[in-house]
Formats: structure tokens, C-alpha cells, sequence
């Protein structure tokens, strides 16, 4: 945003003093990261990124004298007041009062679009993404991992969207399979209309759990074998119980994910692709591509010597699909229907062999849009329980994230009178469960720990709410604020540059405490309140990209 103006200005002067083109330059022009020193310059140029035959073992001295020269060479202007020379770098320091003058305005004009506006983005294809997340499965535990998938899902998409991308949200539901004949046979012994009706998800685990003991027994596997084989059979009387199984689990699953803020554009699974599975299988056929073992599987060689070192099964041996061949039918219809330029995947990290076997398929099949494909995977959540022990569905983790952050805002002298506590204390504890998620690398394993999560002080969701919060009081306090009556003399306070070159929450924390804004002169009190609610405009876009809700009282 601002950043483009500045570097554009950066890059003019460089032109001329190295008679290279100002576009070549912008890209070796970067913003200095986040630090809490002070007096930290605002841009760098790496001296090795432009210099003529400059390479790897060029020497740390030669680009540190080369650096020196340089900047020797450039001038400050009314954009930049400071240059200095660093290990192999050019610094500069903007002026601060046009760095709080640009950054304000452009805060205030782009609004929500601040910071996904900038011209960084501008030579970005806009294309259409099919991202696949969430996913669980019919009657099985809503497991943390689902709850990792929907979380890191809805960012992709919410970051896509932001961007200028079309995106279709897909949920590919786990509602097919062996463990229909299960559990359409423990439905018939152990099942009750009302309770399925009153409570879907629920009933049909008890179900499950239920029948899952007699799995063993041969007269209940055989129960079992021939309703799924009805179910395949597309019998009427079977088709109707799963049918009702899989929607009132829909209607549920919809209702759960509104409290996580999360919405699909499509419920699709396994079932879907069961006549389209067989079409693969013939075209694999048709390719050369399926072969039979011994024992009458079908499988597909991956290997590059064409060894079988490496191989997919697709087929049982009594003609049936499994997942990778549903998987297959599902990436070839959603290209036909959706003609998108990338698909997601968003799962753990389990199924990384999975989606590499899926993906290698499709292009020995021909498929040159598989390289489109990528398989977002993250590692697993450990040790995440609720006071009445292990945890089973999603909404167990939403209704106990609640209590204990209701639990934790009553017992706090801070907590001010608010509306609708329950509201905030969902909104505050999703906050947590969403920051804990992303703190970690998203490809490691991690334990999960309801203090830390809940903490109200570090990098955490409750204190990114609190932050929001705290700074909306503020403005409601003092009233509305305007751009045009700001004196930007009045910022130039360590504290409100540093706001005003990284707009962080804890920045803007630090900062409430040392700029106060009661008790100031008018024309201080109005600069520092329009500093603090474009810190808040852009803590609150961040906040709602990673799909959280922020809260205004707390």
C-alpha cells in the first residue's frame, strides 16, 4: 500500500544513479522486517541483487565498500530522510511525518481492502481455486484433525478471496463405504427416530460404537455386507436410511460450522462418485494403465522403471472402488464442472503418500492440470480434551472453549458489563483455538494446552481480541475521528512510528499505555486517536482473514 509509493520514489533515485530501469529496482527493494528495536530503518536494497557481475562468492567486504559507495552517492529528498549503508545494503528512512500522512490516508481510503491492495498483488493473475477442506466423516468422530483441516481451509479461502480470486469452498464428506452396512444393520437394532432427528451426529456414533462390538461376530459382518451391497445396488428402502443419515447430519454439521464462521459452497462425498469410479477404472483399463495381481486387485505402477516398486491399488478384487479411485472420479468431475486453475487439498499429513499416488495417476492418465493440484498437509493435534474427558465432536470443543473463556472473563476485575457475554466468549475463545493453531509450524505435530490457549497475555487470539477491543472503547470514548483535522507533526512519538511501520497488536498495546490520548493537547489527542483506529481497521482485516470475529466489548 504506502510501501509502493515509497519504494517507487526509492527506486526513481537508484535509476539514476545506476542507469537501470525503476521497475528492475522495485523488486530489490524490500521492507525491513518487524523489530522492536528502535530507530530501524524503513527499506533496504540488497546492493547484490543489482550489481553487475556480483555473484555468491563475491566477498562480504566488496558489497559492504560497494554498499558504502552507493549510498554515498544518493541523496535524501522530502520522501526519504535517512540513507545509510549496512552489510551489503542500502537502508533508508522515510520521512516520518509523510510516513503517518500516507499511511492514514491509505488506511482510511481502502478500509478493508487495506494491505490486499497494494501493487505487490496488482501482477497477480486472478484465477479460480477449488479448495477442499474440512471434511469429516458420516457417524464418526468429528476429530481435531477436521477442526485443523476447517481452520487452515477457511484462511486459504478467505486469503484467496481477498485477493481477487474466485473461490469454491467444498466440504468432500466421508459418507460412503463398508461402515454404512455397519452401521444401517446397528441402526436397525439399536437406533431411535427421535434421537437421530433431535440429535444426528450424536445418535449415530452411540450407534456405531454400538455395533462396532458385534463387528467380529460373522452373522453381523455378513448383515452388514449385504446392506452395503444393497446400498450399492441402489435399493430403494436402504438408499432411503442412508439418505436420511447423511442429511441430517448435513443440517447439523451446518449449524456447527455457522458458530465457527465457516460456510461451504458445496456438500459433496464419497457417494457422489461411485458410478463416475467405475468410468475411471475403464479408462484405466482403456489406457494400459490398470493391471491385476494374483489375488484379482487392480493396481496402477508408479514406478519409474515400471518395476511395481512402487504401485496404488484402485480396485478390490471383486470389481469395487476404494477412496484414491472416488478421489480420481471427484478431480476429473470438478475440473469438467468448476474448470479451475488450482484445487486444495487440505488434510494432515497422513495422507501426503495418498495425495501423491492421486496426483501421479492423473497425469500418467493425461491430466496436465494435476501439476495444478497441491496437497496442503499439516501435522496433528495432540492432548485435546474436555473436563469430562476425551473429546468427540466438534461442538464438544466449541461449547467447552466457551465455558472456560466465560469462566475466565467473570473471574477478571477488568471485564466491563457487556451485552451478550456467552456471544463474546465464543467469539474471544474460536479467537484462541485459531491463534494456538497457527503459532506453530503448520507441518508439525503439537500439544494442545487450554492455558496456553487461553492466556491473556503473548501472541494469542484472547489477546488480539482484548487489543481490538480495548481500542474501540477508546474511539467510542472520545468520539468519531477525522482524517482532515489530524496534525501528523503530532506523530513522530518512537511508539507511534512504530505503529505507524508495522501496525501490530502488541505495538498498539504498548503504545494505548505511552500515547495516551485522555488528558492531551486537542491536536495530539486527535493525531494519536486516528492512529489507534487505523491500528484497529488493521488489526480487525487480519483478524477476519484468519476467520475471526472481533469483538468490541470484553
Amino acid at each position: 500500500m504506502a510501501a509502493g509509493s515509497f519504494r517507487r520514489s526509492i527506486a526513481s533515485q537508484l535509476s539514476k544513479v545506476l542507469d537501470l530501469p525503476p521497475e528492475n529496482l522495485i523488486k530489490s527493494i524490500s521492507a525491513v522486517p518487524v523489530s522492536k528495536k528502535r530507530h530501524v530503518a524503513d527499506f533496504q536494497l540488497s546492493v547484490a541483487s543489482v550489481i553487475e557481475n556480483s555473484s555468491s562468492d563475491c566477498l562480504a567486504q566488496d558489497l559492504h565498500l560497494q554498499a558504502q559507495q552507493l549510498a554515498e552517492r544518493l541523496k535524501c529528498d522530502s520522501v526519504v530522510s535517512e540513507i545509510s549503508a549496512g552489510p551489503g545494503t542500502v537502508n533508508f528512512t522515510i520521512n516520518r511525518e509523510l510516513l503517518a500522512k500516507t499511511v492514514l490516508q491509505q488506511v482510511w481510503k481502502y478500509g478493508s481492502e487495506y494491505g490486499v491492495k497494494s501493487e505487490l498483488f496488482s501482477t497477480v493473475p486472478r484465477q479460480k481455486a477449488v479448495i477442499e477442506f474440512s471434511s469429516p466423516n458420516i457417524a464418526k468422530k468429528f476429530h481435531i484433525g477436521h477442526l485443523r483441516s476447517t481452520i487452515v481451509g477457511n484462511f486459504i479461502a478467505n486469503l484467496k478471496v481477498a485477493l481477487g480470486h474466485e473461490v469454491v469452498r467444498i466440504n468432500y464428506l466421508g459418507d460412503w463405504g463398508m461402515q454404512f452396512g455397519l452401521l444401517g444393520v446397528g441402526f436397525q437394532s439399536f437406533g431411535n427416530k427421535e434421537k437421530l432427528k433431535s440429535s444426528p451426529l450424536q445418535h449415530l456414533f452411540e450407534v456405531y460404537v454400538q455395533i462396532n462390538k458385534a463387528a467380529e461376530d460373522e452373522n453381523t459382518k455378513k448383515l452388514a455386507k449385504d446392506f452395503f451391497r444393497k446400498l450399492e445396488e441402489h435399493d430403494e428402502q436402504t438408499l432411503s436410511i442412508w439418505k436420511q443419515f447423511r442429511d441430517l447430519s448435513i443440517e447439523e454439521y451446518i449449524r456447527i460450522y455457522k458458530r465457527l464462521g465457516v460456510y461451504f459452497d458445496e456438500y459433496s462425498g464419497e457417494s457422489f462418485y461411485q458410478e463416475k469410479a467405475q468410468e475411471v477404472l475403464k479408462m484405466l483399463e482403456d489406457k494400459g494403465l490398470l493391471q491385476k495381481t494374483i489375488k484379482g486387485t487392480g493396481i496402477v505402477d508408479l514406478s519409474e522403471k515400471k518395476d511395481l516398486s512402487t504401485f496404488s491399488t484402485v480396485m478390490r478384487s471383486d470389481g469395487t472402488s476404494l477412496y484414491i479411485t472416488r478421489d480420481l472420479a471427484a478431480a476429473i468431475d470438478r475440473m469438467n464442472k468448476h474448470s479451475w486453475d488450482t484445487m486444495i487439498y487440505v488434510t494432515d499429513k497422513s495422507q501426503s503418500n495418498h495425495f501423491q499416488h492421486l496426483f501421479q495417476i492423473l497425469k500418467l492418465m493425461g491430466y496436465d492440470w494435476a501439476e495444478r493440484c497441491q496437497h496442503v498437509s499439516f501435522g496433528l493435534v495432540q492432548g485435546m480434551k474436555t473436563r469430562r474427558g476425551e473429546v468427540i465432536f466438534l461442538e464438544d470443543v466449541l461449547n467447552e472453549v466457551r465455558s472456560r473463556m466465560l469462566q475466565n472473563m467473570t473471574s477478571t476485575k477488568t471485564t466491563k458489563e457487556i451485552q451478550d457475554p456467552m456471544e463474546t466468549a465464543e467469539k474471544v475463545g474460536l479467537a484462541a483455538l485459531i491463534i494456538q493453531d497457527f503459532r506453530g509450524l503448520l507441518s508439525s505435530d503439537y500439544q494442545f494446552s487450554w492455558d496456553r490457549a487461553l492466556q491473556s497475555r503473548g501472541d494469542t487470539g484472547v489477546f488480539l481480541q482484548y487489543t481490538h477491543a480495548r481500542l474501540h472503547s477508546l474511539e467510542e470514548m472520545h468520539g468519531n475521528v477525522d482524517l482532515t483535522d489530524v496534525n501528523v507533526a503530532c506523530l513522530l512519538e518512537p511508539d507511534a512510528i512504530s505503529i505507524l511501520q508495522h501496525l501490530l497488536s502488541h505495538l498498539a498495546a504498548v503504545a494505548h499505555r505511552t500515547l495516551p490520548v485522555k488528558g492531551s493537547a486537542p491536536d495530539v489527542a486527535q493525531a494519536r486517536l486516528c492512529l489507534f483506529h487505523a491500528a484497529r481497521s488493521v488489526l480487525a482485516n487480519g483478524m477476519k482473514l484468519l476467520g475471526i470475529t472481533p469483538v468490541t466489548q470484553m
